[in-house]
């Protein structure tokens, strides 16, 4: 697989975590946006794409999406608590919408999106 395209946005108040976001094209034909660029405590990396499942099946015990009456794994209705277990800007209730499988991978769109971002950075006239 390869990335045809990288596009980067840095964001205008530089001094937060958040540095930017990313979109590339694989391939030519499929499109992956909304990677952030943060900076950690051992520098730059990317974070992919990620939503919010607010909670859990009853039955199956499956993520799901906030407004979700039905599960999405084993189809049984979703039976609201009235008090959350877990509070609602937990990490866990997080999950990556598109991953990379392998580090390998995930080194090769690392390397590609931050040299796009310290290109952009560094000459933000050209696009």
């Amino acid at each position: 697989m390869e990335i045809t395209e990288v596009r980067v946005s840095p964001v205008e108040k530089q001094n937060g975590r958040l540095k930017g976001f990313a979109t590339i094209t694989l391939d030519g034909v499929l499109v992956v946006r909304g990677i952030r660029i943060v900076e950690g405590e051992k520098g730059l990396f990317i974070a992919m794409p990620n939503r919010k499942a607010e909670h859990r099946c009853g039955a199956c015990n499956a993520w799901n999406v906030f407004h979700a009456r039905f599960c999405n794994r084993c189809g049984k209705e979703i039976l609201k608590p009235d008090a959350p277990e877990v509070k609602e800007d937990d990490e866990k209730n997080y999950h990556d919408v598109v991953h990379p499988i392998e580090n390998e991978f995930r080194q090769y769109l690392q390397g590609h999106i931050l040299g796009a971002y310290h290109n952009q950075i560094q000459n933000p006239a050209a696009k």
